[in-house]
C-alpha cells in the first residue's frame, strides 16, 4: 500500500485540502479548519481525556514526556477507541500527503494547561537540514474553545522557513545542529519565553482543527483564566523518519483488529516483512529535559 491509496480507501476526497489552505500552509506555515468535529464529538473526547488523565495522575504522557503544569496522555489509541475518528480527519491527511509525501502517524498526545501554567519556551518540534526539508505536520484538535486567556498556542507566521529553534530532544532524530548564519542568529531571542515580535495567538472554537508545519516557531502560553483548554496533538511524519512513539512497540491486539488496512498502513503497525526496517527514535539521555 502507499499513501495515496490509503487516503482513497479512507474516503479522503481531493477537495479536502483547498488551494487557499495550501497557500496558507506554504506561506504562513499553518491554517485552521473550523467545524471538523461536532459539539457532541468534543464533549465525548474531552470527557475521555479527563478519564485517562485521572487514571495516570502525574505520569500522564510518560511514554513520550511529562510536562509539569500541563497534564498529558500519550499512546492514546491503545487506551481507548474514542479518538479513532481523528485518524480519518480528511484535511489533515490531505495536507500531510501534500507536505510530506509518503506519510505515517508520528505521535498522538492529549494536553491541557492548568490555570496559571502551560507557558512554553519558543521552539520548533522538529529539525530540518535545509529549507523545505519538512519532517512533521502537527494538528491541534480542539475539544474546547481556544481563547486569548486559556493558554492559546503562539506562532510566528512564516518562521518555518527560518532555522530550527530549540528543538525538543525527543524529536531530534539523528540531526546535529549546525552553526547559524548571521541572519538566523539575529532572529534568535535572548529570552525564549518572552513575547516575540510578530507572534500571533491561535484562537478558534471547539471542533476546529489547526494544522501547522512543525517547523514553525511556536509555544504554548499560560492559562490565565483557568477555563478548559483540552486538545489532541496529532502528528504525521515521512515514512523514512522515526515516529515519536514507535507504534509497533505498543500496539495491542484490540487496536490492530479494529483498524482497517489503510489505517494500519498509516499507523505503521502491519507485520514486518523480511526486508522491512523499523526506524526508532534514539534513546533519550538520562536527565534530559523536554528542550535539551
Amino acid at each position: 500500500m502507499y499513501t495515496k491509496q490509503a487516503l482513497r480507501e479512507l474516503g479522503v476526497p481531493s477537495g479536502s485540502f483547498t488551494s487557499a489552505q495550501q497557500d496558507a500552509l506554504d506561506k504562513q506555515g499553518f491554517f485552521v479548519v473550523p467545524g471538523v468535529f461536532s459539539r457532541e464529538d468534543c464533549l465525548r473526547m474531552g470527557a475521555e481525556f479527563d478519564r485517562l488523565s485521572s487514571l495516570e495522575h502525574g505520569q500522564g504522557g510518560h511514554e513520550v514526556h511529562v510536562e509539569p503544569g500541563a497534564p498529558r496522555v500519550s499512546n492514546i489509541f491503545n487506551k481507548t477507541e474514542v479518538y479513532d475518528s481523528c485518524l480519518n480527519c480528511a484535511p489533515l491527511l490531505a495536507a500531510a500527503h501534500y507536505l510530506l509525501g509518503e506519510v505515517k502517524l508520528h505521535g498522538a498526545n492529549l494536553r491541557e494547561p492548568n490555570k496559571g501554567q502551560g507557558h512554553q519556551s519558543l521552539h520548533t518540534d522538529v529539525p530540518k537540514k535545509f529549507d523545505d526539508d519538512w519532517w512533521v505536520l502537527n494538528a491541534l484538535v480542539l475539544f474546547d474553545d481556544m481563547t486569548l486567556t486559556n493558554g492559546p498556542t503562539r506562532m510566528i507566521p512564516g518562521s518555518h522557513h527560518w532555522a530550527p529553534l530549540n528543538v525538543a530532544h525527543v524529536n531530534m532524530g539523528d540531526w546535529v545542529p549546525q552553526p547559524l548564519s548571521a541572519e538566523d542568529q539575529a532572529r534568535v531571542p535572548a529570552d525564549l519565553a518572552a513575547p516575540y515580535t510578530g507572534e500571533i495567538y491561535l484562537t478558534a472554537p471547539a471542533g476546529s482543527v489547526a494544522i501547522m508545519n512543525s517547523s514553525v516557531w511556536h509555544g504554548g502560553t499560560r492559562n490565565t483564566d483557568g477555563e478548559r483548554r483540552r486538545v489532541l496533538h496529532l502528528t504525521y511524519t515521512r515514512r523514512d523518519l522515526a515516529q515519536q512513539l514507535t507504534q509497533r512497540d505498543y500496539v495491542t491486539e484490540a487496536l490492530y483488529e479494529r483498524m482497517s488496512p489503510a489505517q494500519r498502513f498509516l499507523m505503521d503497525i502491519e507485520p514486518l516483512g523480511a526486508s522491512d526496517v523499523v526506524i526508532r527514535q534514539p534513546e533519550k539521555p538520562k536527565n534530559a529535559s523536554w528542550w535539551n
